[in-house]
């Protein structure tokens, strides 16, 4: 019950968010999730109280998730730069090892960029492309799970989670992409519907991989959860490892190409 009332409100929290909030308040509120994110990603890769490393690192999510969602070529060359300049001092002045800079380093493109993507999404094409790809995500991860319960019988990837299955895995591909071909072309009627079909396809694959990919991470850990923020859900990082992956080439497909 817990984690179904959580759920609830998330999703309320959520579309209101996306419906009624100015763009500048959508910036600001992804940049606070992009920095509740990036903690528990500390928290992960490099746990122990190093603040003095952790809190550049940050900042420099927060400004990369801020400054994405407008972002130009020169924006993303300083972002860069910021970034490998941050990556020096951890190395050369500040004795961390290149393993753990490098870790570090990856925060604001695994969490900033996405996140302030999404907000130029609905910066370009309004609430109803942004509900289109989280809804794709909900129905492509509500799919894979009930999938898994009711036909799985392979692990899709049992050294990383056990639980996942490939029957759970070829469900949410086959609801996500046609989701996505039917609801898709209806909210970019612009769109045929085999090339939306072939996005959904993509978003769910690179979905199931941020999964993966978090909960990776978490194993090397030794944890369960990112964190217990969300009561019955884990961690911020939790509920959007998927969104993350599925972020970057929605946003490539609504620009029309890098």
């Amino acid at each position: 019950m817990t984690r179904l009332i959580s759920g609830v409100a998330l999703a309320a929290a959520a579309l209101a968010a996306i419906l009624l909030l100015p763009l500048g308040g959508l910036r600001l509120l992804a940049s606070l999730v992009a920095v509740l994110a990036a903690h528990e990603y500390f928290r992960v890769v490099r746990p122990g109280p190093d603040w003095a490393g952790a809190a550049p690192a940050l900042l420099l999510v927060a400004l990369t998730c801020w400054s994405f969602s407008p972002a130009g070529p020169a924006t993303l060359l300083a972002l860069i730069l910021l970034s490998l300049a941050w990556l020096v001092i951890e190395v050369l002045f500040r004795g961390v090892s290149l393993q753990d800079a490098s870790a570090a380093f990856l925060a604001p493109w695994y969490i900033g960029m996405p996140l302030g993507m999404l907000v130029s999404v609905q910066g370009t094409h309004g609430a109803r492309a942004t509900l289109l790809l989280l809804a794709t995500v909900v129905v492509s991860d509500s799919a894979q799970y009930y999938s898994g319960r009711a036909f799985g019988r392979r692990p899709l990837a049992p050294a990383i989670s056990p639980k996942k299955t490939v029957e759970g895995a070829l469900g949410g591909a086959l609801f996500g992409t046609l989701f996505m071909a039917v609801v898709g072309t209806r909210v970019l009627p612009d769109t045929a519907p085999l090339p939306m079909a072939a996005l959904g396809l993509s978003l769910v694959g690179l979905g199931i991989c941020g999964d993966l990919f978090e909960s990776r991470l978490k194993r090397a850990g030794g944890i369960k959860d990112s964190s217990s923020l969300i009561p019955g859900h884990g961690g911020v990082l939790d509920r959007i490892d998927a969104l993350l992956f599925a972020v970057p080439p929605f946003y490539l497909f609504l620009r029309g190409g890098p």
